[in-house]
């Protein structure tokens, strides 16, 4: 079984050396990383630690906030390993540690709770979205095409102006007045 180290900072500013030693000290036998936001998703040492892994392998972090942005990700990441035949240990966590019946139980509960956290998310956002509707409001960006901007686009484009000439005169984009002047085209027919 090796162990395989992933270790990622933040900024650019901040140093690896904490969790490099630990990770040593752990009996790591290669170690990837990265110096990115874990909200970002390009993570080169992460995606060539992924590569590296083979089944049998056993993924080592220092803690569990290196590696997965919430407890969502990472569950998701977890499961992922889990089928690839790949274990999981954080060295601050040592109950999570998939290569163990107890941590694959610890594990499984944790999966059970990030589910749970996905479920009430969308349940929420669902009763949000119900009671705005109810009070006649509606979700999105208000539009940018206003009254005003719509009637000058139509007398434009009767014109024979331009998609591009009309969008850069009343300030929206070119998609916007093509489906500003469809909807005149929808109620002819």
């Amino acid at each position: 079984m090796n162990l395989i180290g992933y270790a990622r900072v933040s900024t650019t500013d901040q140093a690896l050396d904490l969790q490099l030693d630990a990770l040593d000290k752990a009996g790591a036998f290669k170690v990837f990383v990265d110096k990115a936001s874990g909200a970002t998703q390009e993570r080169p040492g992460w995606e060539e630690c992924q590569s590296y892994l083979q089944p049998g392998n056993v993924l080592v972090v220092n803690d569990l906030s290196r590696l997965g942005r919430n407890a969502a990700d990472l569950a998701s990441i977890v499961a992922s390993l889990a089928e690839r035949q790949v274990g999981f240990r954080s060295l601050q966590e040592p109950y999570l540690d998939t290569s163990t019946s107890h941590g694959l139980m610890i594990f499984q509960i944790f999966s059970a709770l990030a589910e749970y956290e996905r479920n009430r998310l969308r349940e929420r956002t669902m009763d949000g979205l119900r009671a705005a509707k109810a009070r006649g409001r509606t979700g999105g960006r208000p539009t940018k095409m206003t009254p005003t901007k719509a009637a000058t686009a139509h007398r434009m484009r009767s014109e024979k102006f331009t998609i591009k000439a009309i969008a850069e005169t009343i300030d929206v984009s070119e998609s916007t007045v093509v489906r500003e002047l469809s909807k005149e085209r929808k109620t002819l027919r």
